[in-house]
C-alpha cells in the first residue's frame, strides 16, 4: 500500500528525477535515509519503472508528429509477432496502441518533417502486411504530459 508521502514522492520524481534525495526528503517530511529507502522500495516494487530524461523535441529536430491508424486483416499470433518486431525496429515510432472499434492500432510517429513519413511508411510495409494505413499530421499539441496522476497508486 502506498501512502500520501509515497504519492507526493512519486509526483516530485516525475517532475524532476534528478532532484537530490535530501531535497525530496525535506519536501515529503522524511529523513534522507528514509526517503532513499522509500525510493528503493518503489523501484523494487516496479512502481518506478525507470528514471529517464525528457528531451525537447524541437532541439533534437523531431518537431513533427504523425498519428497512423492501422487496420489488419490478420489477427493470428504469427502476424502479431511480425507487427511487434516491425514497429520495434523503427525508432521514430514512439507509441503503439491496440484499439477497440473500427481500427486495430494507432501509432505515434515523431519526425523531423512530414516528408520523412514516406520513409517510415516504406520501412513498415516492407516488414509486415497491413490491410489499411491512414496518416494524420498533428497540427498542434494541445496537451503533452509525461507525468501520471499519483492519486490512484496503491
Amino acid at each position: 500500500m502506498l501512502d500520501d508521502r509515497d504519492h507526493h514522492l512519486l509526483a516530485l520524481l516525475q517532475e524532476d528525477a534528478s532532484t537530490p534525495v535530501a531535497t525530496l526528503a525535506e519536501r515529503v517530511n522524511l529523513s534522507p535515509s528514509a526517503c532513499s529507502r522509500r525510493i528503493a522500495r518503489l523501484e523494487a516494487d516496479g512502481v518506478i519503472a525507470r528514471r529517464t530524461a525528457v528531451l525537447d523535441r524541437r532541439r533534437v529536430n523531431l518537431p513533427t508528429t504523425v498519428f497512423v491508424i492501422v487496420k489488419t486483416s490478420s489477427h493470428e499470433a504469427g502476424w502479431l509477432e511480425e507487427f511487434r518486431a516491425a514497429v520495434q525496429a523503427v525508432p521514430e515510432i514512439v507509441e503503439v496502441h491496440r484499439l477497440t472499434g473500427n481500427f486495430d492500432y494507432i501509432l505515434k510517429v515523431v519526425l523531423p518533417d512530414v516528408e520523412t513519413y514516406d520513409t517510415i511508411y516504406k520501412r513498415l510495409v516492407s516488414r509486415v502486411t497491413l490491410f489499411e494505413m491512414s496518416a494524420y499530421i498533428s497540427m498542434e499539441t494541445v496537451k503533452h504530459e509525461t507525468r501520471l496522476p499519483t492519486r490512484y497508486a496503491r
